[in-house]
């Protein structure tokens, strides 16, 4: 759908919104392959180190990690105090070092080696059960994992992807993230390719133009739908719609 075409639909329910959301977002960001950006290892890691941390920290606490004590077998081993210390970078050093430990204790005692491989075999819900049963490890961070690494059917929603569907009004103003993964993922397609680009699509516009504070909303191409951009702009206009870029031309981060 063109974004000089959206029609205004403020009126939507909150199932069609987020499919127009999920189209309109893909022409501006552009549809996105399946390939995982990272081993499933790195990404359930680096996912419990990134909590209220900036990507670059958490990439050094990574990195500090792996260098100090060499592997998986090496981090699970170490003194946990010492390994608060190599990723102290992150928010909390000191909770996450014995979280990961137990985590990598559990994956070992569970497969007989540091590999989440065997999940691809799992049906999707034993996955999600099995990873939010460790310490640390939420449905977000269960979700990505297996979406990103396996294509299991399931979606993360972090606070980006949360706030954009509130103020778009695809979930309600009080439906918690918890809440939401089940209410967004009811309203997509079964599909990982689908789940994958509705994730990100809306987590870039969560970082790129509808944020926490003073959201750009006069650049947003979802204004046409946005009960946030009805509230605080009345309803958009073909000239206020023919203002939004045709695509994203900035960084896309992480």
């Amino acid at each position: 759908m063109p974004i000089a075409a959206l029609p205004i639909a403020y009126e939507l329910p909150a199932a069609e919104k987020t499919l127009t959301a999920h189209h309109v977002l893909n022409d501006f960001y552009g549809p996105l392959p399946t390939a995982p950006r990272r081993s499933p290892m790195r990404e359930l890691i680096s996912t419990v180190l990134s909590h209220r941390t900036t990507h670059r920290d958490e990439e050094l606490a990574y990195d500090r990690m792996l260098e100090t004590f060499g592997d998986w077998a090496g981090v699970e081993q170490a003194p946990t105090a010492e390994l608060a210390h190599a990723i102290r970078t992150t928010r909390w050093p000191d909770t996450q070092a014995p979280r990961i430990q137990e985590i990598l204790r559990r994956i070992r005692t569970e497969f007989g080696t540091y590999s989440l491989d065997a999940l691809a075999d799992w049906p999707t819900e034993k996955g999600l059960v099995w990873l939010t049963d460790m310490p640390g490890i939420g449905l977000k961070t269960a979700s990505l994992v297996l979406l990103f690494n396996f294509q299991k059917p399931v979606l993360p929603v972090d606070t980006h992807v949360h706030r954009v569907a509130q103020r778009v009004g695809m979930i309600g103003p009080k439906t918690s993230v918890e809440k939401a993964h089940q209410v967004l993922l009811a309203q997509l397609p079964a599909d990982a390719v689908a789940l994958l680009n509705f994730h990100k699509h809306h987590y870039w516009l969560g970082q790129h133009i509808c944020f926490f504070a003073k959201p750009n909303c006069p650049k947003c191409p979802l204004k046409g739908l946005c009960n946030y951009y009805l509230e605080h702009y009345g309803p958009a206009t073909a000239a206020a719609l023919a203002e939004v870029p045709r695509s994203w031309e900035g960084e896309k981060l992480h």
